[in-house]
């Protein structure tokens, strides 16, 4: 019998680690090759994923729950075939690069965070020293941490996010009073929430693998990215005139609705084309302007909240933006997404206006420069020329990356999405 090593496998453009959810097999069972194996937390959702071998689960390195890096060993099947004595590993979905995936050893994975803070040790020899993740990158330098200075836990001895945290908690007690001047540098210590007060007849539930991940990448998103805001009116009665107009004989021939997101989505697409620093990304120490364009779109479902994206939405008139939207929509509401769905989005929409409200200020779903909200459309008397007239008017608000993109090159891009929405009339062709 030859034992094939499963890896954690790449969950996404920059993603570095994952969460198990749950695990779909127990050790013992037989599973057939592309038979789902486990469920692993990405940024917005769960997905499953498939065993890249059939054979019988052998061994599961790592417990439900766990958050480990791309490339860690997670699991072992058996399979029947000669083997030559030593285990392979795989990484379904994807190849595994060298430093991505090292030897198996399973101590690593299983072993539990240490219970008192990481040590940072100098001069200490550990395999995967000086190459690190661009999270645990980013994490040391919040923290003014050196990761070369940091004993890792991770497989084969990589530093992971923990390690920095923990190295990050020792510090304070660590630091040595310094001469305090004007070129003094600040030391800026991580301030923790305040625990909730729990009281009798209050329930308390853990939190699911998909909310701790949309805590965490919110809580990073507001922490890292410098947001701004802007909002602006914005006079959608051609708009809704032809919605009206269509919706019925649209409903009867392609079999869906005829919603207010893909008009919203095909402005923000001329938006984009026009002001393509918003159509950006931030990367340290430069900027990435995208070729393509990919629209997330945000969904509520039952799990909380996720991001499909509809991929090329430039190439995709209304109608063919309304079927694409609807699809995500139905499919991330089932539970039937696939990583591909989620990956690769340029600039975020979210019509927030479906729940009711009139006013929002959306944080920003990160690498991306911005995300833009469609709030209620509602009916109000507005100035036209010098006469009073009943409107349909809507609020369209911009969170914007204030590293990427400024004020005057965000409101532009709000003004193009304006006079593309309000050029809507009746007659307008959707196709």
């Amino acid at each position: 019998m030859a034992t094939e090593v499963v890896t954690m496998p790449q969950l996404g453009e920059s993603v570095t680690e994952g969460t198990i959810s749950e695990w779909l097999k127990k050790v013992g069972d037989e599973v057939e090759k592309y038979e789902s194996l486990l469920e692993v937390a990405t940024d917005k959702v769960n997905a499953e994923v498939p065993s890249p071998v059939g054979g019988k689960l052998s061994k599961i390195l790592v417990d439900s729950g766990a958050t480990v890096a791309i490339g860690t060993p997670i699991c072992e099947i058996e399979v029947a075939g000669e083997g030559s004595g030593g285990a392979q590993e795989t990484t379904p979905g994807a190849g595994a690069t060298p430093e991505s995936t090292p030897a198996p050893e399973p101590a690593h994975p299983q072993a539990p965070p240490p219970q008192e803070p990481a040590q940072p040790t100098a001069g200490t020899a550990v395999s995967g020293r000086g190459r690190y993740s661009p999270a645990v990158r980013r994490l040391a330098e919040e923290h003014g941490i050196d990761p070369g200075q940091v004993s890792g836990t991770g497989a084969g001895g990589r530093v992971t996010r923990q390690d920095i945290l923990q190295a990050a908690e020792q510090k304070p007690a660590q630091a040595q009073p310094a001469a305090q001047g004007p070129g003094a540098p600040r030391e800026v210590v991580a301030m923790e929430s305040a625990p909730a007060v729990i009281e009798e007849g209050d329930t308390v539930e853990p939190l699911s693998s998909v909310r701790k991940v949309i805590a965490e990448r919110m809580e990073r998103s507001k922490q890292t990215v410098p947001h701004a805001w802007l909002m602006v009116e914005v006079d959608v009665t051609g708009l809704t005139e032809l919605r009206d107009r269509l919706k019925e004989e649209f409903k009867a021939r392609e079999g869906i609705s005829l919603t207010y997101l893909p008009f919203m989505m095909r402005a923000v697409v001329e938006g984009l084309r026009q002001v393509p620093q918003m159509n950006a990304q931030w990367n340290n120490d430069s900027i990435v302007y995208k070729k393509r364009i990919n629209i997330g779109m945000a969904a509520a479902t039952d799990r909380g909240l996720i991001v499909p994206v509809v991929k090329d939405a430039d190439q995709k008139n209304i109608v063919g933006l309304a079927k694409a939207t609807q699809d995500l929509v139905k499919r991330a509401r089932s539970g039937r997404l696939t990583m591909e769905d989620l990956a690769d989005g340029t600039f975020t929409v979210d019509n927030t206006g479906a729940v009711g409200t009139v006013l929002t200020y959306p944080v920003i779903n990160a690498p991306e420069a911005g995300i833009v909200t469609m709030e209620s459309i509602v009916k109000r008397s507005v100035v036209v020329g010098n006469m009073i007239a009943i409107r349909a008017m809507v609020n369209l608000c911009l969170s914007f990356d204030h590293r990427v993109v400024d004020g005057a090159e965000a409101g532009q891009f709000l003004q193009v999405i304006k006079k593309n929405l309000e050029s809507i009339g009746p007659d307008t062709s959707i196709y």
